[in-house]
């Protein structure tokens, strides 16, 4: 255990977990968050989108950490399955050496009981579920010191008020809570129990940093709006961008429209099964689609690099809401561009400025080029004790393709995705037909866009 008396003296072992997180320095708002945590009070971080929550809160979770002790010792509790498993992705990068276990809706319950016989040192899950397996004893809580809710106002928000409630009054031994948001209004409501937190207040008054997101509107008929989209697509060339819309039948249409039109792209909501939601995101982390159409699941939580466009398709609803839509692109050092598609019937939401840029789309309306990457899914996975270098490996020696030619791999616990290039995809899967990884024989298909 790296306790508060001997922190100052771990920094060898602090910059080895930075250095496998592939971080090279802490920012203002992490080194703060590490300072604090040596406090006994409780803890309310504001920071905005994209600027290393996660981090922030791991690192002081870690340090807290002991490795003598059986049992959980922290809870973090999140809205959503994707930020749990964005979580679970950035703590298992800081190789710490301790446990950690997701636990979410549309997740087999069998496989997280599995994952629990032996309690990990830190469990991270959205209220429903970890409401299910406490009720079910498939969690200890009397080990657990530490409390972190992620985005807690968003859980508030989605209405886990009362599952949240049930799991705030099941940790009997909590003595350290971290609350974090990226809305600076975002209130604190009795029943978490904190008692007068120390603020920490790093968000910027901005929607979003103005060096880093231009605002631009294009302005269409009634009627038009989807072949509007299908025009500024075709102007925006093949640019990583994200569209959100209001519903999520609205986005299954869009889809269909744009399949029409011949646009490579993917869809992604709530009511889609996981792994649906997995291969989705996959294929446009790794370039196979440019275009992600979305609701506001999509919002929070999705840390995918590179975002060159946000097009709200609908106006959000609240200002909250635009922003952390906005904040997909302008992760960390990043920037982009935010354009809102306006129609005779509507303004510009009163926070903005009347001054944003009107653009147009003008003909020829060419398609995007279709993308360089395919994605493929390895049948084999976590649980399979597969890992990104047992991919690579497995694809290079039996394909006798190059490095360079494969792109982002993700492995899940069941299977796994790699991208390839488009012009080896043909010759790679063939060669891997009927082949063994770590003797187990693995079966591997071409994952289909929403457009095919």
């Amino acid at each position: 255990m790296i306790t508060f008396e001997n922190m100052a003296a771990q920094k060898k072992e602090l910059e080895q977990v930075l250095q496998q997180s592939g971080i090279k320095a802490l920012n203002t708002m992490q080194e703060t968050m590490l300072e604090t945590a040596l406090h006994d009070r409780d803890i309310l971080l504001l920071s905005d989108t994209g600027t290393g929550k996660t981090l922030a809160f791991l690192l002081p979770v870690w340090q807290f950490l002991d490795s003598e002790k059986k049992g959980t010792q922290a809870l973090i509790i999140v809205p959503s399955r994707e930020l749990a498993l964005q979580i679970e992705k950035v703590f298992r990068q800081m190789n710490t050496g301790f446990k950690i276990t997701a636990c979410y809706g549309g997740h087999k319950r069998e496989i997280e009981e599995n994952n629990l016989l032996e309690a990990p040192a830190v469990i991270v899950g959205t209220p429903g579920r970890l409401g299910d397996h406490i009720r079910r004893e498939n969690i200890h809580t009397a080990t657990i010191e530490w409390l972190v809710m992620d985005e807690y106002d968003k859980s508030l928000e989605m209405g886990f008020t009362e599952e949240i409630s049930f799991l705030i009054h099941s940790l009997p031994s909590i003595r350290k809570r971290i609350f974090t948001s990226a809305t600076e209004a975002a209130t604190l409501p009795d029943f978490l129990g904190t008692n007068h937190p120390e603020i920490l207040n790093f968000c910027s008054g901005e929607k979003v940093p103005e060096h880093k997101l231009n605002y631009q509107q294009l302005l269409i008929k009634d009627t038009d709006r989807p072949e509007a989209l299908f025009q500024l697509l075709c102007n925006i060339g093949n640019r990583s961008s994200i569209i959100f819309c209001n519903h999520k039948t609205e986005t299954a249409l869009l889809s269909d429209y744009l399949s029409a039109k011949g646009i490579i792209h993917e869809y992604y909501h709530g009511s889609m099964e996981q792994r649906d939601r997995e291969s989705a995101l996959s294929k446009f982390r790794n370039g196979t689609v440019d275009f992600l159409i979305t609701t506001d699941l999509a919002a929070r939580g999705l840390d995918i690099s590179h975002i060159r466009y946000i097009i709200h398709y609908g106006l959000p609803d609240t200002e909250a809401t635009f922003t952390h839509r906005n904040g997909r692109a302008a992760r960390m050092e990043a920037s982009g561009t935010v354009i809102l598609m306006i129609d005779s019937r509507q303004h510009l939401p009163p926070y903005l400025n009347e001054d944003i840029e009107i653009i147009t789309c003008p003909p020829p309306y060419v398609v995007p080029a279709k993308p360089n990457w395919t994605t493929l899914n390895f049948s084999l996975g976590k649980k399979d004790k597969v890992s990104k270098g047992d991919i690579a490996g497995f694809i290079i020696h039996n394909a006798g393709i190059r490095g360079e030619d494969i792109g982002l791999i993700e492995v899940n616990d069941f299977n796994a995705f790699a991208a390839v290039k488009k012009s080896r995809a043909s010759h790679t899967l063939h060669a891997l037909k009927d082949k063994k990884i770590k003797g187990k024989k693995v079966k591997v298909q071409v994952v289909k866009t929403a457009d095919q």
